[in-house]
């Protein structure tokens, strides 16, 4: 039997190597909003009121944020925390793109809405980091 410490201590690294990648992901699309913006501002959802390339900042601006916060060991619970939640804000752009991409041909459409359940795994994972850091 694992003692209690070290059942945590294992938890604990597990969470570190997540947030890790975690991090990589956030840190990658963080930097495309900013590379490539036009790409995202085509997927801000037309009913959201301002311009979309506010949108596209702020979002790249969040996702480098809570990259650093995954980062770093003393603000990873929190990290774990703020990424499940932008997980979730950005679902709607997510869920836009496939309405938006469904005249593209099928391989495309089909991509997009492969990675509207994929979502569920990254909210699990950062979730698991929330708890365990």
């Amino acid at each position: 039997m694992t003692p209690p410490n070290a059942a945590h201590a294992v938890d604990a690294a597990r969470a570190g190597r997540t947030a890790l990648r975690l991090a990589a992901l956030l840190t990658g699309v963080g930097t495309l909003h900013f590379l490539v913006p036009k790409s995202f501002d085509a997927i801000i959802p037309a009913e959201l009121p301002g311009s979309p390339r506010a949108y596209t900042y702020a979002s790249g601006v969040a996702e480098l944020t809570t990259a650093g916060l995954l980062m770093t060991p003393r603000t990873r619970r929190l990290g774990g925390a703020v990424a499940a939640a932008l997980f979730l804000a950005v679902f709607p752009a997510n869920v836009n793109m496939v309405r938006l991409w469904w005249d593209k041909p099928w391989p495309m459409r089909l991509a997009v809405i492969a990675r509207l359940p994929l979502q569920i795994p990254l909210i699990t994972a950062a979730l698991q980091v929330s708890r365990s850091s």
